[in-house]
């Protein structure tokens, strides 16, 4: 098998692995685990097989992207790859995403405020499932998670969501009562 270039394969790595920790809300071990027979490319699923609690899941995800990163590739090697074929490390994943978010800090200064890793790319996975009305269990279940109060730290977390929830219970203001109505007063007398 011919190898690409070293470019090439970390611009493809690193788009195919951000839409496959984001689109699946996997854990980075779930991610670094994943071997080429774990994906469905007809079926567009993925199969996790989960580091924490052991509980494989079947996750809907964008495998388009996960074609040209496994082409050629057997059914046992793992879909994450570096630049040398070897399959890549956590400190290899946190590196790739660590230096793309450092070219991003030109054009958005907000994000040097926050610590961005291969986890915040699952919280924001979970946080835009409940933006987005995906219920609590349901975001529980895609996630992995076997209690539902771990899955609330996003319903907690989520200033964005609270604030529009205070808005829609503001108290509306008072209407008038039938008795301040002249006009109604008057239609009332008539009769």
């Amino acid at each position: 098998m011919s190898t690409p270039s070293a470019c090439l394969i970390t611009a493809v790595t690193f788009q195919a692995l951000l839409l496959l920790l984001y689109g699946t809300g996997m854990r980075l071990g779930e991610a670094l685990g994943l071997c080429i027979a774990d994906v469905d490319l007809a079926e567009n699923l993925i199969r996790i097989r989960a580091t924490k609690f052991y509980k494989t899941r079947l996750v809907a995800s964008t495998a388009r992207e996960l074609k040209q990163l496994t082409r050629g590739q057997a059914d046992d090697q793992r879909v994450s790859l570096s630049r040398y074929g070897k399959p890549l490390s956590r400190f290899g994943i946190h590196d790739i995403v660590t230096r793309h978010v450092l070219k991003l800090l030109a054009q958005h200064s907000e994000l040097r405020k926050k610590r961005i890793g291969p986890h915040t790319i699952r919280h924001t996975t979970a946080t835009h499932l409940l933006r987005a009305g995906v219920d609590i269990n349901t975001i529980r279940a895609w996630l992995g998670y076997v209690s539902i109060e771990t899955t609330n730290v996003y319903a907690e977390i989520d200033l964005e969501m609270k604030a529009k929830a205070l808005k829609m219970c503001e108290a509306k203001r008072r209407q008038k009562r039938w008795r301040d109505n002249p006009d109604l007063l008057a239609f009332l007398a008539k009769l």
